[in-house]
């Protein structure tokens, strides 16, 4: 039988050409050998030998051995830091020399006077909430028209009356506008009762920011792209609506009242992520303002043009008050970041504000009787897992609260059947705010505006309960009252009120000594420790042998 013919050659060599490869190999190692020691460099390391078994005090030997070791090391880090920190000096120096020579004369004289008079100034903390009410103060006070940006999930609860009656009470006959914003996160028929609702106080429009804004050299790089291969963006989160109508709407306002002032200068303010940065930019369509899901990106005021006689102020989020109720806390203010809650808690309070049969269909996960174990089939269900397979739940918190707070998740609230006008509003007030306004124009552009959006379904949204208005902090006083001593006295102050009253027998009772029991006044209550009283016992003789006692007679016999 013939042999097949193999696919690939055989690597096996001959024994007399495997001999003659490992004979010259042997051959050029040792030429090796000898040419580096004829140099003297040896590469073999001297091993160490140790110390044999049989030493004397080996053990003590071995711990010199191994302290010597120690300290030679400590001695060469030593150095080498030494060495370190002499460099950095020497490069300090080198730039100190070299900044001064280059600065001019007048300044270097400007600066050593400036340097032995003055004092260091501290920079305020952008973080703070004075430093925030301060911003938003600012940007009330120098703006003609303030835009209230609403989230149309909970438009109730984003409005602060704090601030709407700060504006309108400021000098300047300032507007106040309301902006309904992410409308396409909300059914269209409760987006339409609640333009109804709220006009009954103030204009409102409704608008749906783009989330997809990118930088201008980013745009126009991608509007040569378009205009060659005649490629449009039409995405749910690049689509924009509203932004048209709203600025004719702001530019006609600014040409009627253009004999005060040449340039209209447009507040927007409301709480964190309620997008009012995103707002901006889509109505100048760059990124002028930086925006995002994280709370609190802005930080102070800023200024961006979008017509010649138009002119947009951003401003950071209001800062809640702590008297609000939970929910509203947790949707708006996000006590989380801050610290004072954590994340399960948050998510445990706003499943308790929907329906369990509505989260299980938006998140496509099994019935849960609570929380904890609603974030354990979440983590599941996106894979957010630990070591060993164990659900990660503080990670599905953080991604259910993103959702919530971001522009993603779709929830609505129910609009109230009667509301009545708050204490600062009147109708004189609100005839007054909708004046010079063109309230048709405004009601066609809203209709063209609903018309474009895509609205979710009734049924693929979830019901929320919303908590009303929300308090907001404006001044420096009302930060200064909101401390938590205060709030640990008001609390255990409630709680002595909240005590039923006794009556002159029921206090002479309490007020009466126990004598019987004198083991239970001597024990001190220390907190956040459980502790055991003794009961006394009768183990006298005759009861401990009457049930249990052993006759040997009967039983013996």
């Amino acid at each position: 039988m013939k042999r097949p013919k193999l696919r690939k050659a055989s690597k096996r060599l001959s024994c007399a050409k495997r001999y003659k490869i490992q004979k010259k190999v042997r051959e050029h190692n040792k030429k090796l050998r000898k040419e580096a020691k004829k140099k003297g460099v040896s590469k073999q390391v001297k091993k160490d030998p140790g110390v044999p078994s049989s030493a004397p005090f080996k053990e003590e030997v071995l711990r010199e051995a191994e302290q010597r070791r120690l300290q030679i090391e400590e001695e060469k880090e030593r150095r080498k830091q030494a060495k370190k920190e002499e460099r950095a000096q020497k490069r300090k120096k080198e730039k100190e020399a070299a900044s001064k020579e280059t600065e001019p004369k007048a300044k270097k004289a400007r600066q050593d006077e400036n340097g032995k008079h003055s004092e260091k100034r501290t920079t305020p903390d952008r973080n703070s909430k004075l430093f925030l009410c301060s911003e938003l103060n600012k940007v009330i006070d120098a703006s003609d028209v303030v835009l209230e940006v609403l989230d149309a999930r909970d438009p109730l609860g984003c409005r602060c009356p704090q601030l709407e009656e700060a504006v309108l009470k400021s000098e300047g006959n300032k507007k106040l506008l309301l902006v309904l914003n992410k409308i396409d996160l909300v059914p269209k028929e409760n987006v339409e009762r609640w333009i109804k609702c709220l006009q009954q106080e103030f204009p409102v429009v409704a608008f749906k920011a783009s989330t997809h804004i990118q930088d201008k050299s980013v745009q126009a790089k991608k509007s040569r792209i378009v205009a060659s291969n005649e490629v449009l963006d039409r995405s749910r989160g690049a689509a924009c609506f509203g932004n048209a109508g709203l600025t004719e709407l702001l530019t006609s306002y600014a040409t009627v009242n253009a004999q005060n002032q040449a340039l209209l200068r447009v507040g927007v303010v409301g709480f964190p992520n309620v997008g009012k940065s995103s707002l901006i930019n889509s109505m100048k369509g760059i990124l002028a303002c930086n925006a995002g899901v994280k709370r609190g990106i802005t930080k102070s005021m800023q200024e961006v043009h979008i017509m010649k006689n138009v002119k947009l102020i951003d401003s950071p989020g209001i800062v809640a008050s702590p008297s609000n109720p939970p929910v509203s806390l947790s949707l708006r203010s996000l006590q989380v970041e801050e610290g004072k809650e954590s994340v399960l808690e948050a998510v445990r309070t706003l499943l308790k504000q929907c329906d369990n049969t509505q989260i299980m269909l938006q998140y496509n996960v099994s019935d849960f009787r609570n929380s904890l174990e609603f974030l354990s089939l979440f983590a599941k269900k996106r894979g957010y897992l630990q070591k060993g397979g164990v659900p990660n739940t503080e990670q599905a918190a953080t991604a259910f609260l993103a959702d919530w707070t971001g522009a993603k998740l779709s929830y609505h609230c129910k609009v109230p059947e009667n509301i009545s006008l708050p204490a600062y509003l009147s109708e004189a007030v609100v005839a007054e705010m909708q004046k010079g306004w063109n309230l048709d124009k405004l009601r066609t552009n809203n209709d063209e505006t609903l018309k474009g959006v895509k609205f979710p379904n009734q049924a693929s949204s979830i019901t929320f309960i919303s908590k009303g208005l929300t308090a907001g902090l404006l001044s420096i006083s009302d930060i200064s009252e909101e401390k938590p001593d205060a709030e640990a006295t008001e609390g255990e102050t409630a709680c002595v009120q909240d005590e039923p009253e006794q009556t002159g027998e029921e206090k002479n009772e309490m007020e009466e000594p126990e004598p019987e029991k004198p083991q239970k006044s001597s024990l001190k209550k220390k907190p956040g420790k459980v502790q055991f009283q003794p009961v006394p016992a009768d183990i006298s003789f005759s009861t401990s042998t009457t049930d249990d006692a052993y006759d040997f007679n009967t039983d013996f016999k």
